[in-house]
């Protein structure tokens, strides 16, 4: 079970990137995924996520050439919105939460 500090910085990871994308969760991940097991998973899970979702973002943006991107793109951009909202709940909650629709590449 983690501890309060754990799951505060677990919670930062996914809230700080709605300043700082990349650079804030890194930080973050990189200091403390050594020394704790709950941080290092839900900063591999915020990095997957930010890796797929900008991938999924540049995919939408092709497709305002044959105007379908004009709806992907706002999903795309709600759908990341929500799941980081729902990262940062669960990792403050204490528990391991699976961002659904991303590559688990780390």
């Amino acid at each position: 079970m983690p501890n309060q500090d754990e799951k505060f910085l677990a919670m930062l990871i996914y809230l700080i990137s709605f300043f700082t994308v990349f650079i804030g969760p890194l930080i973050i991940w990189l200091i403390k995924k050594d020394s704790s097991k709950f941080i290092d998973y839900h900063g591999r899970e915020y990095l997957n996520f930010l890796i797929s979702y900008t991938i999924y973002t540049f995919v939408a943006s092709l497709t305002f050439l044959i105007l379908i991107g004009f709806v992907l793109v706002p999903v795309v951009a709600i759908a990341a919105f929500i799941f980081t909202i729902i990262g940062a709940v669960k990792a403050y909650e204490g528990t391991e939460y699976k961002i659904p629709f991303i590559f688990r590449m780390l």
